[in-house]
């Protein structure tokens, strides 16, 4: 089968700190990176689920941004804890969590 079930960027893009934008990783989207990566791993979706590292996605004014495909759903996710939900049941479950989707706090 090619591709995958789930495909999720989490930009990492790092600017200035005096950039007025700011930068997902100075906002902590590494560990959002390695919770998600390690977490798609540990439930066993290793052949269904890749999780990459993305330049600016664009929506700096929203911090650490996640999208998923192929559903397009963006997320802004300002926590560890916020990851483990998305992952959970997004990933995982193939459940939408309304709270941290990008359209609903733009």
């Amino acid at each position: 089968m090619a591709g995958f079930k789930r495909h999720v960027f989490v930009c990492l893009n790092e600017r200035d700190p005096s950039d007025p934008r700011g930068c997902c990783k100075q906002r902590g989207s590494e560990e959002i990176f390695e919770v998600l990566k390690d977490g798609a791993k540990k439930a066993g979706l290793k052949a269904e689920v890749r999780i990459n590292r993305a330049g600016c996605l664009d929506h700096c004014e929203h911090g650490p941004t996640v999208v998923i495909y192929p559903e397009a759903v963006w997320y802004h996710v300002p926590t560890v804890e916020d990851a483990q939900e998305v992952l959970q049941s997004h990933v995982v479950d193939g459940k939408v969590v309304e709270r941290l989707l990008i359209d609903r706090i733009a």
